[in-house]
């Protein structure tokens, strides 16, 4: 492993997750990438929320979603890891988790993705889809799952 992305989220397991992640790139040397991923539908829910505030002229840009969730990719790695000697990079983007992590780990370079899923049934994957799944398939290196 030279280079590892992290997909950073608010539950447990994942923050579990990017520990590991840290724990592992620093063993090895290798550098780490947190990224978090605001969906459009998350991203026009806050912009909609925010321009129904009275008397505030608020104009919620993508620009400002990117920056809030790489500050929340920031705010985790620095909880988690602490006492991990690893010095990381934070990224945060605004659209399809799938496609926004396989494109970072292309435009990086990574050779491993660290990603927390969620426990489906077969015919649940098949139904709703599973952006795990799709990086697992999709992704040409290692990927380092944790299910909650």
């Amino acid at each position: 492993m030279d280079r590892a992305i992290a997909v950073v989220e608010a539950s447990d397991s994942a923050k579990e997750l990017v520990r590991e992640a840290g724990e592992l790139a620093a063993g090895v040397d290798a550098e780490l990438v947190l990224l978090h991923v605001t969906t459009e539908d998350e991203y026009s829910e806050r912009r909609e929320s925010m321009a129904s505030i009275p008397d505030i002229d608020v104009n919620y840009t993508i620009d400002e979603a990117q920056d809030g969730a790489r500050k929340f990719a920031k705010d985790i790695g620095r909880d988690v890891l602490s006492d991990v000697e690893i010095d990381t990079e934070s990224v945060g983007r605004v659209g399809e988790k799938g496609d926004e992590i396989l494109e970072l780990a292309e435009s990086t370079g990574a050779d491993h993705i660290f990603v927390a899923g969620r426990k489906r049934s077969p015919t649940g994957k098949a139904i709703f889809g599973d952006v795990t799944q799709r990086i697992i398939l999709e992704f040409d290196g290692a990927v380092t799952v944790v299910t909650t």
